[in-house]
């Protein structure tokens, strides 16, 4: 029943009449979908990936529902793959193929989708400034619990919220909310971005990217487009591309520094700092370290940018974590004076400065005082799923056990 993962996926034309297999279609429900062509053509997940183009890794992390499909060329990939007809296609939302006679003899298909887009413009219609707000909030609120337990911990979470801004954003007419909606939505994809960086899932990483950048310029709201874009220079950063990283960040900074304000100007500086300390470019690296302190206002953070904490703890924390490349002897302080200033929400972060600290500690010839530091540092990443700060936190217990025997 398997057969060759070459063969095309053969599934009968009456599984797309089922009252399950629309409601599927209609909710654009891939992993409810695959399971179909499993049931019904006795589809392997190599078979999957063979009629898809989506790497087979990829299909079993859709499955398993640890991975969304957002793109439209991928669902255009699977209608095809799967061998969907013109009225399975129509509501999974995708153009029929055959123009002429799109529905065959499904001509109530017409008058459904317009039921159906009519009742989610007349749904998106009742959002008003009020739900708008509580939509930034619910974005605001799983921020701070990401900060705190990490991505993994709130995937599901994170999934239900794009799901439910997106839908809102993409039936709103009024322009004024619709602005409104595309700037919740950046911030969320933004979020939604930065965890799949610290999971490892770059390619995932990116696509959040391209949504929010996307809906950042329809927000127009230069603030927003800029730290979004910033942000996506991680994805080159942790893919060993710090060159282009660098660049995409002096660019971003150069276009948009007249019309951001101060503290976002100080996380770009401090971010090209970094990219310039992976490069080895150590005179670089401190003009831009000189540049974001010079740049930083007072306080903690702008109501205007939820998104962004950035303040004199968060920029000691990050000259330590670029000077210690460069063996620096204040950077041991630099680092004591960071974790002494966080106030245990960020967890993520906590973990960053400490295996920083650690790195620091090691390269001063005290692998004694390094260990707690990155034994704590480990239970951090452990506990917020991140897998970006275990490499870096394993290598280093590694060498700290080395020094000690």
């Amino acid at each position: 029943m398997h057969g060759n993962a070459f063969n095309p996926i053969e599934i009968p034309a009456w599984v797309w009449d089922r009252d399950e297999s629309r409601e599927i279609l209609k909710n654009r429900d891939v992993v409810r979908l695959f399971n179909l062509a499993v049931k019904y053509s006795g589809a392997s997940q190599t078979r999957l990936s063979t009629a898809t183009g989506i790497a087979q890794g990829h299909v079993s992390l859709i499955i398993r529902g640890r991975r969304q499909v957002t793109d439209l060329e991928v669902y255009e990939r699977i209608a095809t793959g799967l061998g969907l007809p013109d009225h399975a296609r129509m509501l999974f939302g995708l153009a029929p193929l055959d123009l002429a006679s799109p529905t065959g003899d499904h001509d109530d298909n017409h008058q459904e989708q317009a039921d159906e887009l009519t009742a989610r413009i007349e749904a998106a219609a009742a959002i008003d400034p009020v739900m708008v707000m509580i939509l930034s909030t619910d974005t605001n609120n799983l921020r701070l619990l990401d900060r705190r337990l990490g991505g993994v911990a709130i995937a599901d979470k994170m999934r239900a919220q794009i799901t439910q801004v997106e839908r809102a954003h993409q039936h709103a007419v009024r322009p004024g909310i619709r602005a409104q909606l595309a700037h919740v939505l950046a911030e969320t994809s933004s979020l939604a971005g930065w965890q799949a960086i610290n999971t490892g899932a770059l390619n995932d990483a990116w696509d959040h990217y391209e949504h929010a950048k996307a809906a950042a310029r329809e927000a127009d709201d230069p603030a927003v487009l800029a730290y979004v874009s910033g942000e996506q220079a991680y994805v080159l950063m942790e893919l060993g591309r710090p060159a282009e990283a660098t660049e995409l960040l002096q660019y971003v900074h150069a276009t948009y520094r007249d019309r951001i304000p101060a503290r976002l100007r100080t996380w770009m500086s401090a971010a090209e700092a970094e990219g310039a300390a992976i490069l080895g470019d150590e005179s670089t690296c401190r003009a831009a370290l000189d540049q974001a302190a010079a740049l930083l206002p007072e306080g903690d953070a702008d109501p205007d940018m939820p998104y962004l904490s950035v303040n004199a703890h968060h920029l000691g924390r990050w000259r330590g974590a670029c000077l210690v490349r460069f063996g620096d002897p204040g950077t041991v302080e630099d680092l004591r004076s960071a974790l002494a200033g966080m106030d245990g929400t960020y967890n993520r972060a906590e973990s960053g400065v400490r295996c920083d600290l650690g790195h620091a500690l090691l390269a001063r010839g005290e692998p004694e005082a390094a260990q707690p530091h990155i034994q704590r540092a480990q239970q951090l990443a452990t506990m917020t799923g991140s897998r970006r700060q275990r490499r870096r936190i394993e290598e280093l217990a590694r060498a700290v056990k080395r020094s000690l025997h």
